[in-house]
């Protein structure tokens, strides 16, 4: 009989934090390093799927659904907020349940500042960042995000409506192809569940209030950028050089309050993981590896 390797099994829970009952994956030894996964829009965990295997033999590993997106139910008697300050709350509380006082964070898209104000809450407990496209600065901005500019100048219901087009399946296969060299490579099981997920009724109108809400993480720049300045946390940018929303100049930028940190391109777009999936778990594996350490019994 063949022996099969010792892939890392990932399951699947439920916590109830702040009123809302949050889904995660986790993956890993409990004595182990804790890296949080924080995905981004329109995505959930499950984007993590292939990832967490591949650092689980060596690291705790755990990636919740943010409120709206995934598998967390938020009650509707809640009457939850949806702005990025209550998702880091409600993640923060999620970190507090979970009794993890220190851990490695993987930020991507909205998991960015979702993970940057868990850092302003608790600056003590992150041991390092990996960012990939998660950004921080204003130069990073790409002009494919003049229409939610537009939308932050003059919430309008005409400029909610432009982007709420957008936002069904045909919308999510261009949205994970664009700056994609091979459109090919994308694996439709992604953008199909965020489309489905995003067809519930009334989640539309959760994203159209988050990114109107966006605009606020751009007030906190400056708070994001003093943190990195101050704590200067071991930060590594991976980033999709060819991602029209957040521009090769936002993961430069870093450097500016962290010059230590590393800035690795990558030719792909706004998903990376979904092409460089490989070179991107070496990547974390070796910055992991030199500055937070690994399971004692590994």
């Amino acid at each position: 009989m063949t022996d099969l390797p010792n892939i890392p099994l990932t399951s699947h829970h439920r916590v109830e934090v702040d009123g809302v009952n949050v889904f995660y994956r986790e993956a890993g030894p409990s004595d182990a390093p804790v890296i949080l996964l924080l995905h981004g829009f329109p995505t959930s965990s499950f984007q993590y799927r292939e990832l967490i295997p591949r650092l689980a033999d060596r690291y705790h590993v755990i990636a919740p659904d943010l409120p709206g997106f995934g598998f967390t139910e938020v009650p509707a008697d809640r009457g939850y907020k949806y702005t990025f300050d209550s998702l880091a709350k409600t993640i923060f509380a999620f970190t507090q349940a979970l009794k993890l006082t220190h851990y490695a964070m993987y930020v991507f898209d909205y998991g960015a500042p979702t993970g940057f104000r868990l850092a302003l809450m608790a600056p003590e407990r992150v041991t390092a960042i990996l960012s990939q496209n998660g950004n921080a600065y204003e130069e990073g901005l790409g002009d494919a995000w003049q229409p939610i500019q537009r939308y932050w100048r003059e919430p309008t219901l005409e400029h909610r409506n432009a982007i709420r087009t957008g936002l069904n399946l045909e919308g999510m296969r261009h949205e994970y192809s664009v700056g994609i060299p091979d459109p090919s490579l994308i694996k439709p099981e992604g953008y199909t569940l965020d489309a489905a997920l995003l067809a519930r009724p009334g989640n539309v109108d959760i994203q159209l209030d988050l990114f109107l809400d966006y605009a606020n993480n751009v007030k906190l720049y400056p708070k994001f950028q003093e943190y990195f300045r101050t704590a200067k946390p071991p930060l590594l940018a991976v980033w999709g050089k060819f991602d029209p929303y957040f521009i090769p100049a936002g993961a430069e930028a870093f450097k500016k309050d962290i010059p230590n940190a590393t800035v690795t391109f990558l030719p792909t777009g706004h998903f990376a993981l979904e092409t460089h999936l490989q070179e991107i778990a070496v990547a974390m594996r070796e910055f992991l590896g030199e500055h937070v350490g690994k399971a004692s019994h590994v």
